[in-house]
């Protein structure tokens, strides 16, 4: 990569480090904290958890288009205000409809789209997978940092400490995107035709790599609903001391995940890696069941933590490779929609199937969705690795 590149990837890393950051950190906490509401319930607190992913799946489509005609930062400085906004609402309210409400605003800041066609525009041909895979493992890094400032904050000053902590880190966002980012020369493409479109749906693969980030951030939300309450029930471990159960397993997962993406870029086995990193989800779902108690929770989780950051950083990389490169952009356009529909889902189905059979119901569901997912994936092909990528 050249210094253009290489500037414009560290900036837009940090961005989706800074934008994930805030959303990511109410994950362990929500459920918790969020009892205080006025007029919360668990089926409320799941929908107020999952509900960012409904605006941002339903804009993120519309603002990549927009940026196709306004530009890349325009749109991404609209959305990075419409998420600080949101955050405010959320910080000021007492009740769990002004929660949700304030969680839909954050959500309504969908620049996700704009923000991987910013990055393609950017970045030449050869250098794309690899700066898609940055940005993947931006978000795994966003989360590991979340789940370990999230208890603390909350500790701190409860769910509206972390809300305007949020509001200021978009701030940060847009200082980073107006700084760092350079303008691009010109885009990469000024959005697909109708033939594009249909020729991206025809793409096995491109469904069974989009449907697997759905499903990758259903599970992760879903399993935020009872997790905090196992931790506090089954660890007797404080909400404000989960950070120092969360921070070694994620710091762990995240090195361990590092080489293992290395080799199966380098062998030409990132399909075989991600089947296998589908099978050490299932371990987040055997942590809930009411079988399992103290050290096992814990070895459950920290495999279930190195799978997810595995298939965070390998599944925008395999995509770029995989889809048409002339409609590139509508793919990551699709991957991030569903992605945020998956986060909607988790958190609605975590939370109404929670209130009514607790945590163990919601394991047999994991792993409902888990064999489901693991019958979608079974035909992937393999696609080689441009060798300048690695």
């Amino acid at each position: 990569m050249n210094s253009t590149e290489r500037r414009a990837l560290a900036g837009l890393a940090s961005l989706y480090v800074f934008r994930m950051l805030g959303l990511f950190m109410v994950l362990p906490v929500l459920s918790l904290y969020g009892a205080d509401y006025s007029g919360s319930t668990p089926a409320l607190l799941g929908l107020a958890l999952g509900a960012y992913g409904l605006s941002q799946a339903l804009l993120q489509i519309p603002l990549g288009i927009l940026s196709d005609r306004w530009g890349r930062k325009p749109v991404i400085f609209l959305g990075l205000s419409v998420f600080a906004i949101g955050s405010v609402v959320a910080a000021l309210t007492d009740t769990v409809f002004g929660l949700i409400a304030g969680r839909m605003l954050q959500g309504a800041g969908a620049i996700a789209a704009a923000t991987m066609a910013l990055a393609a525009d950017l970045t030449r041909d050869e250098n794309r997978g690899k700066a898609m895979a940055v940005i993947g493992a931006s978000i795994g890094v966003a989360f590991v940092l979340a789940v370990v400032l999230g208890p603390l904050v909350a500790g701190l000053g409860g769910l509206s400490a972390i809300f305007w902590l949020t509001a200021l880190l978009a701030l940060v966002g847009m200082l980073l995107v107006w700084r760092l980012v350079p303008n691009p020369q010109h885009s990469a493409r000024r959005g697909p035709g109708q033939g594009d479109f249909t020729r991206l749906l025809r793409q096995g693969d491109v469904w069974r790599l989009v449907s697997g980030v759905f499903f990758l951030h259903l599970l992760l939300t879903m399993m935020f609903v009872p997790l905090p309450h196992l931790l506090v029930d089954q660890l007797h471990m404080p909400s404000e001391q989960h950070w120092k159960l969360y921070g070694p397993l994620m710091l762990g997962a995240f090195v361990l995940m590092l080489p293992l993406m290395r080799a199966a870029e380098k062998r030409q086995r990132v399909p075989a890696a991600m089947r296998l990193a589908l099978l050490g989800l299932v371990f987040g779902g055997v942590a809930l069941m009411p079988q399992v108690h103290g050290r096992w929770i814990v070895a459950c989780l920290g495999v279930f933590f190195l799978a997810f950051n595995l298939l965070e950083a390998l599944l925008p990389a395999q995509l770029t490779r995989v889809a048409p490169a002339e409609c590139r952009g509508a793919a990551t356009g699709l991957y991030a929609t569903l992605q945020f529909l998956g986060a909607f889902a988790g958190g609605s189905l975590g939370g109404l199937v929670y209130g009514q059979g607790g945590a163990g119901a919601v394991a047999t569901l994991a792993l409902g969705i888990l064999l489901v997912w693991s019958i979608a994936w079974w035909q992937m092909r393999g696609t080689r690795v441009p060798l300048a990528s690695l």
